[in-house]
């Protein structure tokens, strides 16, 4: 499951160790990488609720913050409710939060984080180092684990006094404190499983109800970061962006987070309402299984289906032109992207001759699995299914409920569409989805070579080994993974004229609306 990209780069990428390093200082007087959304010399208005609405199902509802989110409304919610220890940043790829700062030791291998100070939970407790320490083990220890926390053992992880929390890496990472950005919620010590959806959070806004998805969120007047100028916020879960939509054009809701392609269009002769558009903003590559027994198991076989897709019509026809041909590497945020690396363009030729010296046999129907989850998912995997057909491949698009998808076919299946969103570093993809040893190895790769790769790049602070090392392992990517990303998404939001200030930054950026007012 993201901006302009060039522009906003620094809105939440990892922009290498000398990117981090600087970001070791302290916080900023607002929140950053927001958008005027009106008149220069306006000013913050304080007071109103904003009326958001999210995409989720049902099904896929969590409470837990440390759970597996599959609906954006509900990492919505919990983003506003418990803070992380970092977070994208627009001057800095990671920015402070609940840490104010944080520093490595000579090898890459320790990093200290320093609490905030002043900061309590909801309930007026202190938050201490302990409760951190609590939390990331929590953390560590969910099936996901390895994945969000990567090279780091439940072990070290302690505190140092009340206020600093030491982890200590199995190998040097230059890059750690950006994988703290996205899940590394803090709670207080010691909450029970049962307690987690009432339990206290310390970020701008505290829970006043929740039901079925949808929650209501007041002013946090305790919270230790910048001033709040909402009184509180409304969430509104929809199961569409249709739906969505259609709320915001009657004035149900203020605010469509994430509504697609085809909202922007209809949103865009409308003076009563704006369109935020972030280029390049999700990914939803197609997963190949690479294990042995897999289809697709086969080097040849998953470069083919690389060769045979045709990227223009992809991006013209599933995202109405609102995206960008992608190369096949996650991770387009990157400064350093796909350079040296041609851009793979359609040979249905030459994926036929592999097709044939692979031994892929033609005459079976394969079947991709896609969730409806976000406007596009399905499309992309129909218009795939239709070009595979010029190379002979035969597939058949199966539509799974959200639920079962992430219980039956994340991780496990042999040929399926998934999406992150948010468009970060190549790094922070390797070490979340392609390392041997990453929690949320999609397509079950296991690869030597890329592996020593990655070690490479975040095991050094210094730029041009980073970047020559960066070189190798997205060759390696290109050439052997997994993924068919044949493009990139623009993330695309939908408010109504009133809202001001809202973010602009990349992916799940998006959901810091502490900083939003309204005129």
């Amino acid at each position: 499951m993201g901006v302009t990209r060039r522009q906003l780069l620094w809105a939440g990428t990892a922009l290498g160790a000398a990117g981090l390093l600087a970001a070791c200082g302290g916080g900023s007087e607002k929140p950053e990488g927001t958008a005027a959304s009106g008149e220069a010399d306006e000013k913050p208005r304080s007071g109103g609720t904003l009326r958001v609405g999210a995409l989720g199902r049902a099904s896929a509802i969590t409470r837990d913050p440390h759970g597996t989110q599959g609906n954006e409304s509900d990492y919505l919610i919990l983003a506003l409710v418990f803070d992380t220890l970092t977070v994208p940043g627009a001057r800095t790829n990671t920015a402070p939060r609940l840490a104010t700062s944080w520093e490595p030791s000579a090898d890459l291998k320790t990093w200290k984080f320093k609490i905030a100070q002043g900061a309590v939970f909801h309930d007026g407790t202190p938050v201490t180092a302990e409760d951190v320490v609590w939390s990331l083990k929590r953390l560590r220890n969910t099936p996901s684990g390895a994945a969000r926390l990567p090279g780091i053992q439940a072990k070290n992880i302690s505190a140092q006094g009340t206020d600093t929390v030491v982890v200590v890496s199995d190998y040097a990472n230059a890059e750690f404190p950006l994988m703290t950005r996205f899940s590394s919620f803090v709670m207080k010590k010691d909450t029970k499983d049962a307690e987690i959806a009432k339990a206290p959070g310390t970020g701008p806004f505290q829970l006043d109800w929740f039901r079925g998805g949808n929650a209501r969120l007041v002013r946090n007047e305790k919270w230790y970061g910048p001033k709040v100028h909402l009184d509180a916020i409304e969430v509104t879960m929809f199961e569409t962006p249709q739906a969505m939509t259609n709320a915001l054009l009657a004035g149900q809701i203020d605010l469509a987070s994430n509504a697609g392609a085809v909202a922007a269009r209809t949103a865009e002769s409308r003076k009563d309402l704006q369109v935020l558009r972030r280029t390049d903003d999700m990914a939803m590559p197609i997963v190949m299984r690479t294990a042995k027994g897999s289809p697709f198991a086969d080097e040849r076989v998953r470069e083919a289906m690389r060769l045979v897709v045709d990227r223009e019509a992809m991006v013209k026809q599933v995202l109405s032109g609102y995206g960008t041909v992608a190369n096949d590497i996650l991770g387009t945020g990157d400064p350093d992207y796909a350079k040296g690396i041609p851009q793979r363009k359609r040979d249905v030729a030459k994926a036929k001759q592999l097709l044939k010296d692979a031994g892929f046999d033609l005459s079976k129907t394969y079947e991709l699995v896609t969730t409806e989850d976000i406007s596009g998912l399905a499309d992309s995997a129909t218009l795939f299914a239709n070009q595979a057909r010029e190379a002979g491949v035969k597939i058949k698009v199966v539509k799974q409920e959200s639920g079962a998808f992430y219980e039956k076919t994340w991780k496990t299946g042999d040929f399926y569409v998934t999406y992150w969103g948010t468009n970060d570093s190549v790094v922070f993809f390797a070490s979340k989805t392609m390392v041997g040893e990453a929690g949320q190895n999609e397509a079950g790769w296991n690869d030597a070579g890329f592996d020593a790769a990655y070690r490479k790049v975040i095991g050094t602070a210094d730029p041009k080994q980073r970047t020559a090392a960066l070189m190798e392992l997205q060759r390696i990517e290109y050439e052997r993974s997994g993924y068919l990303l044949w493009g990139m998404a623009d993330g695309i939001d939908l408010a109504a004229a009133k809202v001001r200030n809202l973010p602009e930054l990349a992916g799940y950026g998006r959901v810091q609306l502490e900083g939003v007012w309204l005129r």
